[in-house]
């Protein structure tokens, strides 16, 4: 995830493995037209004029900025996400700090894989997050996790490498493609932050469910990714508009 306090960043939620269904369009690195952030922006625009209002109410996103938060290399990215699921920030924070000085300069998954179970508690990990991160680093050292390789990779075939490593699920996954690879169309569609949104921009009497969500989505391909940082950064919008509605929208109680 982004770090702390990072403007229009994803929100934290609990993490859970759930049967995605199928995208019909998987984007393989280079097939996406590339344009600048205006340029996909109008496309958007010209696409969803309910959108287009999210747009003009949160203003202008520059992608590559948003992305910046993703500081971390691809493995200590994995990691961070599998401790901080189902803990507070701070001593998510905290664990993962202990963590990062007891890797050191040493390869992270070498240093996990060589870690003795009481190493790991002693930083502060659980038994499920133990065998979680045991799982990353054998399958980035035996290469069924391709890390390396991973821009290489269509979206779907990402995924799968990464939802098959315990601890990581769909959204852990659709993250690291939106912010760790870049890639241009990304949409956590099952994410609280995203469905509530969705609900505020469209008018929606409920908050909508990943395929509604999915559906609502379609005209946006192939730039969700930028249309998803919108969604995030309406959150902390002060006035959000709803569906056709011009009176301003109510603040999001969660904020991304």
């Amino acid at each position: 995830m982004p770090p702390t306090g990072a403007a229009a960043s994803p929100p934290r939620i609990d993490d859970h493995r759930c049967r995605r269904p199928r995208l019909p369009y998987d984007s393989r690195p280079g097939e996406v037209p590339i344009l600048t952030d205006a340029d996909a922006t109008a496309a958007l625009r010209a696409a969803d004029p309910t959108l287009g209002r999210l747009i003009d109410a949160v203003g202008p996103i520059d992608l590559t900025s948003w992305r910046s938060r993703w500081t971390l290399d691809p493995f200590r990215s994995l990691a961070r996400a599998i401790v901080g699921q189902q803990i507070a920030g701070a001593a998510a924070r905290a664990i993962f700090g202990r963590l990062q000085s007891f890797i050191g300069d040493r390869d992270p998954a070498a240093a996990i894989a060589a870690a003795s179970d009481e190493d790991l508690r002693a930083i502060g990990l659980s038994a499920n997050k133990m065998a979680a991160v045991r799982d990353l680093s054998a399958r980035t050292l035996d290469g069924r996790l391709a890390l390396d390789r991973m821009s290489s990779l269509t979206d779907e075939e990402a995924r799968t490498q990464l939802t098959a490593v315990r601890g990581i699920g769909p959204w852990t996954a659709d993250l690291f493609l939106l912010g760790q690879l870049g890639r241009p169309d990304i949409l956590p569609a099952g994410d609280l932050g995203i469905r509530r949104a969705v609900m505020e921009a469209y008018g929606l009497p409920a908050m909508p469910s990943e395929r509604e969500v999915l559906g609502i989505a379609e005209p946006w391909r192939p730039y969700r990714s930028l249309a998803t940082a919108y969604l995030y950064a309406s959150l902390d919008a002060v006035s959000v508009p709803r569906g056709q509605a011009t009176a301003a929208g109510s603040r999001a109680r969660r904020k991304p």
